[in-house]
């Protein structure tokens, strides 16, 4: 059976850019249907974000928020990116999060949006909910879109690739053409099944690539998806070496790797050993703990080499009191307490992790890619706002702002986008066995190790050109087992998470200077 769904726009993914991009779309009256792979949509890489989003305040303007992102990209990033971030992300913000689906933000004595400051920002700009403003805007957006009767959204449904003319097409004489996306193919969970959604409009909201390492803060889906689907479709990828490590993620051999917000130690936490010595003294004397990212999760891996250890500690108990722990972070305690630590008398075990890609498919500054009818939008897409290293709490607005412009370029478009494409093919389905989870794991085990080894904090040319070797050989046999095996969801993010891994690898073997989170230690000036 191979079915068929035709719509003026699909967007795949539904964290708080593809939810943007939809509302705005379905809002303006247009018919937009949404997929996400996960069961529960809310399991985005929005939903896991601890941190905060940036705002405004009285002591802030548009040209100060310009200076501090273009600052923590390392004079990599494109400024009139950072300049449509800093003029448009508090009115949007406002418009959607605010009075469109009443996000519950933390509030101060007075009743006012409690504003707060973050480390390399120059004012109060950010604002939270909690210890989990992901989760919150996530909640409050699905809430709207699960209601809105101009949108469809199919969970349990994961992109296989994207659909375009000169790939796909019966027609031989596409080929002569321009590329041009016209939709995707998409593996239904649950009937078992791949359907083609033929689309005049298709926006990538697919998120991060985190779980090519072996330790990451992001959820099990952020495998590359959208990166891969984008690259094998012919679209440009770019900056893709610049992936920013945290610091700080929960370790324990029975928990997944999960993020310690950065907030932890903004508060007074210190970066510890097992007998509660502090370090980070050692490697930034001004600035301690509260150093920049890359430099505090480079501090840590050099701690963990050296004394031979596999983590190190948070203690917040002997410097935060204990009233201030409980209403700051009453997520982060939940979670640590399911392992038997508790953070208001327990020192917590943490290690560095992949957190957020910088780079990713190339957009213009509507959030259009090199491809034809194709839209990226949120982490999955490289605006240039981030350049070499992200500015904390930009990444949820980014999502937002260029979610907006995406919809806002679409809805203008639409009506000179060309009609459905009925010579896409259906589905082949070859597959004749039914894949072993066992090789998927060990295959993705490979994968992961390779990355965090060879391709992860600290760089070199000779551990990224055996990384690249090795991960060529593996694409090899992957794509093979992935032609003669029927379809499963964990085979779609292993041949991603392959493609993904080569990706990142070849640009950072290519990119020979230390650049913001691209670390070298054979760098070449």
């Amino acid at each position: 059976m191979n079915e068929k769904i035709e719509t003026d726009i699909l967007i795949i993914g539904v964290g708080i850019a593809g939810g943007t991009t939809a509302l705005k779309l379905a809002d303006a009256g247009h018919n937009v249907t949404v997929i996400t792979r996960a069961n529960e949509p809310k399991k985005s890489n929005t939903y896991w974000a601890q941190g905060g989003i940036i705002y405004t305040s009285p002591d802030d303007n548009p040209d100060l928020f310009t200076q501090d992102i273009l600052h923590a990209g390392a004079g990599h990033t494109y400024p009139k990116a950072a300049k449509i971030l800093a003029e448009e992300g508090p009115a949007v913000l406002k418009e959607i999060l605010i009075d469109r689906v009443n996000v519950p933000f933390d509030l101060n004595k007075d009743g006012e949006l409690d504003v707060v400051m973050e480390a390399a920002h120059s004012v109060p700009r950010i604002i939270h909910a909690t210890d989990a403003t992901g989760r919150a805007i996530e909640i409050a957006m699905l809430n709207v879109i699960k209601d809105h009767p101009n949108i469809t959204l199919l969970t349990g449904h994961t992109a296989v690739d994207l659909l375009t003319t000169n790939h796909h097409s019966k027609d031989r004489m596409s080929l002569y053409e321009p590329p041009s996306c016209v939709g995707a193919y998409v593996f239904d969970r649950k009937e078992r099944m791949v359907k083609r959604i033929l689309a005049r409009k298709t926006i990538l909201a697919t998120g991060g690539l985190g779980n090519i390492f072996l330790r990451t803060t992001n959820p099990k889906g952020a495998r590359g998806d959208g990166i891969a689907m984008a690259y094998r479709a012919g679209a440009r990828v770019i900056n893709t070496e610049y992936i920013q490590f945290h610091p700080t993620t929960f370790h324990h051999e029975m928990a997944p790797n999960f993020l310690i917000s950065e907030a932890v130690r903004g508060v007074g936490a210190r970066l510890v050993h097992e007998d509660g010595t502090p370090f980070m003294q050692k490697y930034d004397p001004e600035w301690k703990d509260l150093a920049p990212r890359d430099v505090v999760a480079r501090s840590i891996r050099q701690e963990m080499i050296e004394r031979d250890i596999p983590n190190v500690y948070l203690d917040l108990h002997s410097y935060v009191d204990q009233s201030e722990i409980k209403s700051h972070f009453p997520n982060i305690a939940e979670r640590c307490m399911a392992y038997g630590i508790d953070i208001s008398k327990d020192l917590i075990p943490v290690v560095p992790g992949a957190h957020y890609s910088c780079g990713g498919v190339w957009v213009d500054e509507w959030g259009k890619t090199s491809l034809d009818q194709l839209y990226a939008v949120g982490e999955v897409a490289c605006t240039g706002v981030h350049g070499a290293n992200r500015l904390a709490s930009t990444s949820l607005l980014e999502g937002l702002v260029w979610g907006a412009r995406a919809a806002k370029d679409v809805a203008n478009s639409l009506g000179d986008a060309p009609s459905i494409n009925e010579t896409i093919p259906p589905w082949n389905d070859t597959g004749q066995f039914e894949p072993d989870p066992l090789l998927i794991g060990q295959d993705m085990s490979t994968i992961q190790h390779v990355m965090w080894n060879y391709v992860g904090l600290v760089r070199a040319g000779y551990r990224l050109q055996r990384a690249l070797r090795e991960l060529r050989h593996l694409e090899t046999e992957i794509e093979r087992f992935y032609r003669v095996s029927q379809m499963t969801d964990d085979l779609i993010g292993l041949r991603n998470a392959v493609r993904t891994a080569v990706i990142v690898t070849t640009a950072a073997l290519a990119n020979k200077q230390s650049i913001g989170c691209h670390y070298r230690e054979d760098a070449v000036e």
